[in-house]
């Protein structure tokens, strides 16, 4: 989730970046840097690997002059957090300047494609591929916008980037590419803004653009021309933001939840930021404090969360087994704390908790704590209270999240559980050839989750459809089976219809007796080695008359003929299709909440941290 700003008008840039970057930090602090225009010759570049404070203070007295430039806030995914691999990063010439939020998928064959044609690389970083990519398409005297758009076309990946050029040094240019964040385009008197957020812009103008995925935007001071990807020519409708912060944070979305939701896929990048490294499949979780001795011995893991944690460790436990090797397994947090577990020196406990102040999760950490568990907590929140009570804390990273109903935080903790899974698997020597392929999937993940909201208008197609009904029955399967629990708890939350989220396998004993034609089946089908018996779930409860909603794989010939409706998702590794899954849940039960005129982001009787028991 890194922060991005950009001007180009008659003020001092610098200062503008630096008051835009300080309200954009909750994006990213492990390192900023700033890229100023002067008019002529090279921009001038200051990085501070660290906070904001350390770039202001390297910068104090001796502020780079010029009325055109970039800033960034970094959340590493490639490279360390040190002064070379900040943004922004520029060519050879050290004619271009970049910053970017992403993930560039195929950057290790454009790096030795670059390197090979003379490019030099000073960073570890993938976003550095960008500058000498649009280098080569300038040197070949395409105009500046139209050399960013070919350099676009050459990332694999999802991506907001934001270019400036000594060429044309009051001109900067933007894309979008996929979900990997946004660009807000600011417009002042003879001024320009470019944001990936609209808290950076509020002071200085109200009167704003939004760009969409595939879309391009050129901007001087004196305006803005918009394109999509390939030249053409669009027009963007502006609009007025609201004045106050806490309104301009929900930016266009109708509510907090919505737009939270379409931070998934930033949200989770962040989630992997210096965590993975790509080029060798391995994870770097520096957070967790013991030794490979120390890993050895634990021959058991619990995981605890409540509510939607709680789905996230169920997943969780699937990982530690299936990667891991590690017997596992997750337990309501209420109901640990009162079961006299059966803990000590060799179990690692895993708590999840949002907030990081859950009652229950705290009691249950307490607990373990006495019998001396070694233990681990996920929380959205440093220096909460299971931060100061766990030997280590993994942060999930999510940003915040206003909407009481859990959205990305949920997709995020089941990332950091991942990573956590495949780290002890390398820890304790059960690594394999399928690590590599399930990490270059991980990669890819921004990009897919993308594509799933890309379906925002079928959702709300299903919401009219399923809006009336007041039963539902979510099934699903094997590492699915939290998810359709959680896609029950979703629909329960906001829009306060009944609804329960089973195992497919458990439907004939029991529930299946609740089935007829006024009541609906959200069935889970991805093509993963459940996918047999869950297609014949799914003809079990047509055959006595329920209307079937199915989430499936693109591609998938079948489930069309035995389904009433469909969603589809990307093809992906087995292992990521709760991370998918997540999202199609989340919006249907978005719109039929509104649908029905539910409160989306305050839904009755509920509180986003439960703090009592």
């Amino acid at each position: 989730m890194c922060g991005i700003i950009g001007y180009t008008g008659t003020q001092q840039a610098a200062p503008i970046l630096l008051e835009g970057l300080a309200s954009l930090e909750y994006r990213g602090y492990d390192s900023a840097g700033i890229a100023v225009l002067n008019g002529q010759g090279q921009p001038t570049v200051e990085r501070c690997p660290g906070k904001l404070t350390g770039l202001r203070k390297q910068i104090e007295g001796n502020m780079p002059v010029g009325v055109a430039g970039i800033g960034h806030t970094r959340w590493a995914t490639h490279g360390s957090p040190n002064q070379t691999n900040a943004h922004p990063h520029t060519d050879c010439a050290a004619e271009i300047a970049v910053a970017h939020n992403g993930i560039v998928e195929n950057y290790v064959e454009l790096r030795e494609r670059l390197t090979s044609e003379g490019h030099t690389f000073n960073s570890q970083t993938d976003s550095e591929c960008i500058p000498h990519l649009i280098e080569t398409f300038l040197a070949q005297e395409y105009p500046l916008e139209e050399a960013v758009r070919m350099a676009a076309a050459e990332l694999r990946g999802a991506h907001a980037v934001v270019v400036a050029s000594s060429r044309e040094p009051k001109k900067l240019v933007a894309f979008r590419v996929g979900n990997a964040g946004g660009i807000v385009v600011g417009y002042g008197e003879g001024e320009m803004f470019l944001a990936s957020d609209l808290p950076a812009l509020v002071g200085h103008t109200r009167k704003v653009a939004y760009l969409a995925a595939g879309e391009s935007v050129a901007i001087t001071p004196d305006g803005a021309k918009y394109t999509l990807l390939d030249g053409t020519g669009i027009k963007k409708q502006t609009m007025l933001s609201p004045h106050d912060q806490v309104s301009a944070v929900k930016g266009p979305y109708k509510h907090f939840m919505l737009k939270e939701i379409y931070e998934q896929p930033e949200a989770v990048m962040n989630a992997m930021r210096g965590r993975v490294e790509f080029e060798t499949a391995k994870m770097v979780l520096d957070e967790v404090p013991y030794s490979d001795t120390e890993l050895q011995d634990i021959d058991r893991i619990v995981l605890v969360g409540m509510g939607t944690s709680l789905h996230a460790a169920m997943v969780g436990r699937m990982w530690m087994e299936r990667l891991a090797r590690i017997p596992t397994e997750a337990d309501n947090s209420s109901e640990f704390r009162y079961r006299d577990p059966v803990i000590d020196e060799r179990t690692l406990v895993v708590s999840v908790s949002q907030s990081g102040e859950t009652a229950d999760t705290l009691a249950a950490m307490e607990l373990a704590q006495q019998k001396g568990a070694r233990q681990l907590t996920l929380c959205n929140t440093e220096g909460s209270q299971a931060t100061r009570v766990a030997d280590g804390t993994l942060l999930i990273r999510s940003g915040l999240e206003i909407g009481v109903a859990s959205s990305k935080t949920f997709t995020c903790s089941m990332t950091v559980l991942l990573m956590l899974a495949q780290y002890l698997a390398a820890r304790r020597g059960q690594t394999n050839g399928a690590a590599k392929a399930l990490v270059e999937e991980m990669a890819r993940l921004p990009k897919l989750l993308g594509k799933v909201l890309d379906q925002n208008g079928l959702y709300e197609n299903l919401a009219r459809k399923y809006a009336e009904y007041k039963d539902f029955l979510y099934l699903g399967r094997g590492l699915n089976y939290p998810l359709a629990m959680e896609g029950a708890l979703k629909l329960k939350e906001i829009s306060y219809i009944h609804a329960e989220g089973y195992p497919a396998g458990e439907m004939k004993h029991g529930p299946i007796s609740l089935i007829d034609h006024e009541m609906p089946i959200v069935a889970l089908v991805p093509q993963d080695d459940l996918y047999e018996k869950m297609l014949s779930n799914v003809s079990e409860a047509k055959a006595r008359g329920g209307k079937v909603l199915a989430i499936a794989t693109e591609g998938d010939k079948v489930i069309g003929d035995k389904a009433d409706d469909v969603v589809y998702l990307p093809k992906t590794s087995p292992q990521l299709y709760p991370l998918l899954l997540a999202v199609p849940m989340q919006l249907l039960a978005y719109h039929i909440a509104v649908q029905r005129g539910a409160d989306v982001d305050q839904p009755r009787n509920l509180a986003k941290s439960v703090t009592v028991e």
